[in-house]
């Protein structure tokens, strides 16, 4: 019984990753509807993210990136995933090498490539999470209440969604302790 589980599972997961995997755009970046095409000013893409009760988050992607086009593939193709992301952020993309104009929290306006490399973003996929309200002066670097380098599995991925709606950064538990007692009760 439990080999039939998973092997379901596994097919489920392989039907979803191929079924349901995002498009390059013409950058040579993954693009899935719940991305927002943006003036990239992030003062306002927050207001119109609180405005719609969602969570804004920054993904920092580059063309040919393997790990990005795994998460695109494996990771956010999932139903429970692609989900929870349509229903609770406001999702920008970011090209780390692009040539796009980014306006931070601070006011400056850089190139997306000058911007990364200010906030000292060195990984693609990089995840940033912000919060509802950055304090004035703040870049999106200073102000996240997350930043999530690199491709990580399903289960850590949706737990660091649910981490960040749920607000648990401002208690006393850190994500790793929080995923660690999530995976706990998911196994019992």
């Amino acid at each position: 019984m439990k080999l039939l589980k998973i092997c379901l599972t596994a097919l489920s997961l392989c039907l979803a990753g191929s079924a349901f995997s995002a498009e390059l755009g013409d950058d040579g970046l993954h693009k899935t509807e719940w991305m927002r095409d943006t003036f990239k000013d992030l003062s306002d893409d927050l207001a119109e993210a609180n405005a719609e009760g969602k969570r804004l988050m920054l993904i920092i992607e580059q063309r040919g990136c393997i790990y990005c086009a795994k998460m695109h593939k494996e990771v956010f193709p999932l139903p429970q995933i692609d989900a929870y992301l349509k229903e609770h952020f406001f999702v920008v993309q970011i090209n780390m090498f692009g040539d796009v104009e980014v306006t931070d929290f601070d006011g400056e306006s850089l190139s997306e490539k000058d911007m990364v490399r200010k906030w000292g973003m060195l990984f693609t996929p990089t995840l940033v999470f912000l919060p509802q309200e950055v304090p004035e002066g703040q870049t999106a670097a200073e102000a996240a209440v997350a930043t999530v380098p690199g491709a990580f599995e399903a289960g850590t991925i949706f737990n660091m969604l649910n981490w960040v709606v749920d607000k648990e950064y401002e208690g006393d538990e850190s994500f790793q302790k929080y995923h660690a007692r999530k995976l706990a009760e998911r196994d019992k």
